[in-house]
């Protein structure tokens, strides 16, 4: 029940931005008898949604799959850009990407009700919800949970941490407050 409450929070406040990015394309669901394979995805039986131009947006991969600089694992819900690149993923359990454990899917629910680990265009880690608290960079950030708010760790596209919830304190930054920097 903890992780159900937990993915609707997480998804709550990562999904916001991307629903309302993607929400300007339109989109068709589209049935699939079978997996099939999809601009190099291999997508499972089930549906799939495509832009109006008929490339893919999302579908379930069928297979580990790269994504990005990612292995995603079977299972996970993959979400591209209309111009075909990486743009996030729903992971059906907790992955390491780049060297970070990030967050996987509600067993309940399914990976789309969880938490979102997006990518740059260029496929390198924007964000990640942590399985649980680490120091990135030298910064000591907080693992995702119930009651952390906004614990999302973002990072530019140089793979330099961007901003995370603090887990202790850090200069004079205080504990639980939003750490950013600049690149």
């Amino acid at each position: 029940m903890t992780r159900l409450i937990m993915g609707f929070a997480m998804c709550g406040l990562a999904c916001a931005g991307w629903a309302g990015a993607q929400a300007q394309q339109p989109t068709v669901r589209r049935p699939l008898a079978q997996a099939t394979e999809i601009l190099g995805y291999r997508c499972a039986k089930g549906y799939a949604w495509f832009y109006a131009d008929g490339r893919l947006k999302e579908c379930a991969v069928a297979r580990d799959a790269d994504f990005g600089v990612a292995r995603v694992p079977a299972g996970s819900w993959i979400n591209l850009t209309q111009d075909g690149k990486p743009d996030f993923v729903f992971l059906v359990r907790d992955t390491n990407i780049a060297g970070y454990q990030c967050r996987g899917g509600n067993r309940l629910l399914g990976p789309t009700e969880g938490a979102t680990t997006g990518f740059y265009p260029s496929g390198e880690l924007k964000l990640c919800w942590l399985t649980e608290g680490r120091d990135v960079q030298g910064v000591p950030c907080v693992g995702s949970g119930l009651f952390t708010g906004d614990s999302s760790v973002r990072f530019y596209e140089s793979g330099t941490l961007q901003a995370c919830a603090l887990s202790k304190d850090y200069g004079s930054w205080k504990r639980g407050q939003r750490f950013s920097q600049a690149q």
